[in-house]
């Protein structure tokens, strides 16, 4: 090849690989460096912070070191009605039952060894069911051909029923003749059923309360937590519920002079429904305990320049809290220190918050706004994300875009030896701007592996739904979830700083860096030409 054609053409390219650079947006990513990332990442993931645990005092003082980052960036807190402007309370509370009774015969059973009352079934003001006779359904079926309700009004009496199962079901293809379990024979669609008929409460055979798990047990009297919403009441069954096991229900069965092994034969054998009135007497109790748990999204808002554009929002996202302490006393390292998920994630917020402010003060701030944001409870089931994005701070309309930042500080154990690469995925799920944005700044300015194999909404694996990013994309907004990818030490004590790639997790977090820069700056936020099923939106 002619030499003197080869230095010319290499010239022009490395002119042009210039043209498209910021060298603003360089400049400002100086603070996107490894040490950096050690000197917040060795204090988020320590052992004093007990594995971030949201509600926990973990979490607390993850928020606090997160605040005072961004204070100290010289971001706003833009919170407002809040005690704290830098931070968003997250409305989630414990619930546990107390008082639980349960009699039948005028026999007292004992909670968690003959019967046990999940929280959710029962109500603010607590239930006090008292009934003379039980009505057993079978397997609670109302179907065409197979109703256990025929001719029984449940209305304000007590039922009794199978927790799972539908012996009428053909069984699936690929079985070797088990009956399967359709959709009525859910315990949901059950419960659904004697919720709507307005039965006075429910008796659910379940054999796993004959031997009740030490798990189970500790999650009863430690409550059940989740996030509080505004139409908790609609979407929440208010009948009471009791699980009992196979003695207890065989004493009831008794009265009938039958029992369950007999009865499940005859309706196995007939598939004819077998329920009947049995005139034993019960009664169940309980009350509900709340408790309402200190958990916070922590926000920094940096304010545009642009008069025109400073009311769109960019939204930078990772998720601070874990799973905090391992619950088995004889565990030799008992912290589930979070390093790679999501300390990693959280430090690279924090390094993009620090360059961005840096740009402002010097005067070449992002044209739009940016909301760096370090959400809590992802680890429950993203609660701290849905929680904004139900209560959001600032218009999700004026939202342009939330780069998520999940994990980025290891490798892939199916990627071994080499951590040169990042998982992208949601990129190009609604906006096909966004998906060109991103990987323009990529090879702009950091050129790294971009891997789209989890880029799917059918990956087995499900991680385009698995983050906080994905609490923005059913909202329409369109996002980029940042991942390496799971190895050994996932949601494992061995998940410690000392495992990390700092020089990875600072070329990932430049990545983001770069990408936000062009958002923020573009003279067009990106078109959303895509609806969240994937098909391209007409005008």
């Amino acid at each position: 090849m002619n030499k003197k054609f080869l230095a010319t053409t290499l010239a022009l390219a490395l002119s042009i690989g210039a043209m498209a650079q910021d060298k603003n947006a360089i400049k400002f990513s100086a603070p996107i460096n490894k040490e950096s990332a050690f000197k917040h990442l060795s204090i988020l993931a320590s052992d004093e912070y007990e594995g971030r645990e949201t509600g926990k005092k973990g979490a607390w003082m993850a928020a606090e070191y997160i605040k005072k980052q961004f204070q100290s960036f010289g971001l706003v807190g833009p919170v407002k009605g809040s005690s704290d402007p830098y931070l968003q309370p997250v409305g989630i509370s414990s619930k546990t039952v107390s008082g639980a009774t349960l009699t039948v015969a005028s026999q007292s059973k004992e909670n968690l060894k003959d019967f046990y009352i999940m929280p959710q079934t029962v109500p603010a003001a607590g239930f006090n069911v008292t009934a003379a006779s039980v009505i057993f359904a079978g397997y609670g079926l109302n179907k065409e051909d197979f109703n256990e309700y025929a001719g029984m009004d449940v209305a304000g009496k007590v039922v009794m029923i199978f927790a799972t199962g539908d012996p009428t079901a053909k069984a699936p293809a690929t079985t070797t003749g088990r009956r399967g379990q359709s959709s009525v024979g859910s315990q949901q669609a059950k419960i659904k059923y004697l919720l709507d008929n307005k039965a006075a409460g429910v008796l659910v055979i379940n054999q796993n309360a004959d031997n009740i798990s030490a798990a189970m047990k500790s999650f009863l009297s430690n409550g059940s937590t989740g996030l509080k919403r505004a139409n908790a009441a609609v979407n929440t069954a208010q009948l009471p519920v009791v699980t009992i096991g196979t003695a207890v229900a065989n004493q009831i069965l008794a009265a009938a002079t039958t029992n369950l092994d007999e009865i499940k034969k005859k309706i196995t054998e007939t598939l004819k429904p077998a329920s009947v009135v049995i005139n034993a007497p019960v009664s169940f109790s309980a009350k509900l305990e709340e408790t309402d748990l200190k958990a916070d999204n922590v926000l920094g808002f940096l304010e545009g320049a642009d008069p025109k554009l400073k009311n769109e929002v960019l939204v930078i996202t990772g998720h601070y809290d874990h799973i905090g302490l391992v619950d088995d006393p004889n565990a030799t390292d008992k912290v589930n220190n979070g390093a790679d998920d999501d300390g990693s994630g959280t430090t690279g917020v924090i390094m993009l918050a620090e360059a961005f402010a840096k740009a402002k003060k010097a005067g070449k701030g992002p044209k739009r706004s940016i909301l760096f944001m370090t959400v809590v409870g992802e680890e429950k089931g993203l609660w701290g994300s849905d929680w904004y994005s139900e209560h959001p701070i600032f218009p999700l309309e004026n939202t342009i875009a939330n780069l998520n930042i999940d994990m980025i500080g290891r490798g892939d154990d199916s990627r071994p030896g080499d951590n040169n690469f990042v998982y992208i995925i949601g990129s190009n799920m609604l906006s096909d701007d966004l998906d060109r944005i991103g990987k323009k700044a990529n090879t702009d300015y950091v050129n790294i592996v971009l891997d789209e194999k989890y880029n799917n909404r059918t990956d087995p694996n499900r991680f385009y739904y698995r983050s906080d990013h994905y609490n923005f994309a059913k909202h329409g907004i369109p996002v980029i979830f940042y991942f390496n990818g799971v190895h050994k030490d996932y949601h494992q004590p061995g998940d410690e700083v000392s495992k990390i790639d700092f020089p990875m997790l600072t070329k990932r977090a430049q990545l983001v860096y770069y990408t936000a820069w062009e958002l923020a700056n573009a003279a067009q936020r990106p078109v959303v030409n895509k609806n969240e099923d994937g098909s391209l939106k007409t005008k």
